[in-house]
């Protein structure tokens, strides 16, 4: 099954906060917030929606197709998610502008606050799903994830137009899109992926009624944090996966982009949407477990041997002949 995934590539800048953001917050005085925290940490690292979901796949033993804008300082990324695997020979390259950059603080809580400066991403808009199509003459699944958001909807017509399956993954771009801008990202795709504060958000600004979403797509499935994920379709029953217990839980930045990858290299392999959710939920758990979207390491023993206590041995034999040995280079 080949995959393309569409989406940011940026580096990330990740501080901790010693302390809960909730305890800054007055009450009334919301309108008016000016904040600043001190942070006892930085790290810089990989990053970007995309770029972390073919990065996980590739983890899995896949060869993911990247759809992104990337800037002057793209050389060395590239040769590190080329080295896990990853396609990047359709990425575009800006001659302008840097790499997009995220910039996020989590408390000690795991609630974040989060900027993002696209820089390259802009270009986004100029990749052609057309070009692209015409050289890998087929592509089975087109997973169009936070973007340029005119990138995103022209990326989503254009691959419905051209009759590959589309997952839709909106998420952080959620909240600068209006509601019929979400519309045209959602209506017709095969998966829709997104968080319950996601589902909501979408709700609100669509005005669609729950049901009224869950028609518009063949496949719902809802990341639930610690509570795991559920998939739905319409006239078939839900679908709920508990999430693996943690060894610790270090960040959850990246977290929901390693369930995409875990989920998506499920349905490459043709397993149930059940199995695929399982993936997800697994790999989801080791990036939570590391500081960093792209730094978690396993080896195929320990991966099946957690994959086999948080769902059991039927669950095991399903996956065990695919999952291959990884080299997750640092």
């Amino acid at each position: 099954m080949k995959i393309a995934v569409a989406g940011s590539v940026g580096r990330d800048h990740l501080m901790t906060f010693p302390g809960k953001f909730s305890d800054s917050l007055v009450e009334g005085a919301i309108s008016k917030l000016s904040l600043s925290f001190l942070v006892d940490k930085l790290d810089i690292h990989r990053g970007g929606c995309a770029a972390n979901i073919a990065f996980g796949m590739g983890a899995l033993g896949l060869h993911p197709i990247l759809v992104a804008a990337v800037g002057k300082d793209w050389p060395e990324y590239n040769d590190w998610l080329t080295k896990h695997g990853v396609r990047t020979e359709h990425v575009r390259v800006s001659t302008e502008f840097y790499t997009a950059t995220f910039i996020v603080t989590t408390d000690e809580d795991l609630n974040q606050i989060a900027s993002f400066f696209p820089g390259a991403m802009s270009e986004a808009r100029e990749i052609a799903i057309e070009e692209i199509l015409a050289k890998e003459k087929t592509i089975d699944l087109f997973i169009i994830g936070p973007d340029d958001p005119e990138a995103m909807i022209r990326h989503t017509e254009s691959a419905i137009r051209l009759g590959i399956p589309v997952a839709a993954d909106p998420s952080q771009q959620l909240a600068r899109m209006d509601g019929e801008s979400v519309k045209r990202l959602v209506r017709g795709a095969t998966y829709l992926f997104l968080n319950e504060y996601e589902l909501a958000l979408i709700l609100q600004k669509t005005g669609w009624s729950d049901q009224e979403l869950l028609d518009q797509v063949k496949v719902r499935v809802v990341t639930l944090g610690a509570e795991g994920a559920r998939v739905e379709e319409s006239n078939k029953e839900t679908i709920s996966v508990i999430a693996p217990a943690e060894k610790a839980k270090v960040d959850p930045t990246g977290v929901g982009d390693s369930f995409r990858s875990g989920f998506l290299a499920g349905l490459s392999w043709g397993l149930t949407h059940e199995r695929c959710a399982q993936l997800g939920s697994m790999l989801a758990t080791f990036c939570l477990e590391t500081k960093g979207t792209q730094e978690y390491r396993f080896d195929r023993i320990e991966f099946l041997e957690r994959f086999e206590g948080a769902y059991g041995k039927s669950a095991l034999r399903d996956v065990k002949d695919l999952i291959v040995p990884v080299n997750l280079q640092i």
